[in-house]
């Protein structure tokens, strides 16, 4: 027996998009740092916001955010498969989904928000819809006060704490806090990445014993670097181990 299927009708359904928000982070000046634009156009124009836009018809979410970001503030970073950061340095994933119906006064709009996270980044340059790009400590971005006294455009001061925690979160677990070093590190200068992610200050000892003792974590590369000051330090890089054993805890605020 053939059943006959009723016609698909896509005016039934109310419309909406799909765009993409970034949280981009790095650490400058040993502060952890957040990617802000100015919007330059309605709805939250001159409002500071994350980077992002809306995903093309035929377009991947990973793709999409990945040409927002080099649209917007002149950036690249690229996908990588792992907790590690990739060929060039960039760690690309994907956060979490916002759909509140009163999220953006547009449409009904559901926003697949990323987490990108680098090395020292240079100065943003802006682009797209965006009048002026900067870089901005969380710890101010996400006090009581918000940024010039304005709370970030649309949801996006939710989006950023997640991203914020979600980055505290896995570099107890992971090697994600590589993804912040540049190819050949100290381990002072990795000791220097968790304490502006975590916002807290380490024993150099403890913290040079558990990741040099931790298999797979870290891998010596031969060289020296005076770059720190005082005597040469020892060159490491990121090691194959996607899931730090003992995980790296978190100290107590």
């Amino acid at each position: 027996m053939i059943v006959a299927m009723s016609r698909y009708d896509p005016s039934a359904f109310p419309p909406f998009a799909v765009t993409v928000d970034l949280v981009v982070l790095t650490v400058r000046e040993h502060a952890l740092c957040a990617l802000l634009v100015r919007r330059g156009e309605s709805p939250f124009q001159g409002y500071w916001a994350l980077p992002g836009g809306f995903v093309r018809p035929g377009e991947g979410l990973a793709e999409a955010a990945s040409r927002e970001l080099a649209e917007e503030t002149g950036l690249r970073a690229h996908s990588a498969p792992g907790p590690g950061p990739s060929a060039v340095g960039a760690h690309l994933e994907q956060l979490a989904t916002y759909g509140h119906p009163q999220r953006d006064p547009r449409m009904r709009v559901v926003s697949v928000a990323h987490l990108v996270l680098a090395p020292d980044l240079p100065t943003p340059q802006p682009g797209g819809d965006a009048s002026s790009a900067r870089w901005a400590p969380v710890g101010d971005l996400l006090g009581p006060t918000p940024v010039e006294g304005v709370p970030l455009a649309f949801d996006h001061g939710k989006i950023l704490a997640d991203g914020v925690e979600r980055a505290r979160s896995k570099i107890e677990y992971s090697s994600l806090a590589t993804a912040f070093c540049p190819p050949e590190f100290t381990v002072g200068e990795l000791r220097q990445v968790y304490e502006a992610v975590w916002g807290v200050v380490l024993d150099p000892r403890n913290f040079h014993r558990k990741v040099t003792g931790t298999p797979g974590f870290l891998l010596p590369t031969g060289g020296t670097t005076t770059r720190q000051g005082g005597r040469p330090a020892q060159l490491f890089k990121a090691g194959g181990a996607t899931v730090l054993n003992p995980p790296m805890l978190r100290p107590e605020a």
